[in-house]
């Protein structure tokens, strides 16, 4: 319930994340359904190998392409992003984006890292 609060609260924020994230022409935040997709989906994989694991619940981990795991928590920002409390300490921020017909995640430092095709649903 509390991830669909805050997917609702997307459709508002859209106009303020083109100055807070590295958007490029052509990049179009995902929307509230759209994000919540995603989020939805059993896994989300990257072309290094790695995956991010969303759920149940708010829990978060990424796997890396050689099973090395680091959990955390995540929940959905206002703007849309998607944040990462790790069990570690550490914390991230990420915004998915459409471009071209492509799913990426953009970092704070505007790193793109594109989603693999199979897993946009």
């Amino acid at each position: 319930m509390k991830r669909l609060a805050a997917l609702l609260v997307l459709a508002f924020a859209q106009t303020a994340l083109a100055g807070d994230w590295s958007m490029r022409a052509g990049d179009e935040p995902l929307s509230g359904a759209a994000l919540e997709a995603l989020l939805g989906l059993p896994l989300v994989r990257f072309h290094d190998g790695g995956r991010s694991e969303y759920g149940p619940g708010d829990s978060y981990a990424y796997v890396y392409s050689n099973e090395d795991r680091a959990e955390g928590r995540y929940r959905v920002e206002a703007d849309g992003s998607v944040c990462v409390d790790f069990v570690n300490g550490f914390s991230r921020c990420d915004l998915y984006v459409r471009n071209g017909g492509r799913v990426l995640l953009i970092d704070r430092k505007g790193d793109r890292y594109p989603v693999r095709q199979d897993d946009q649903g």
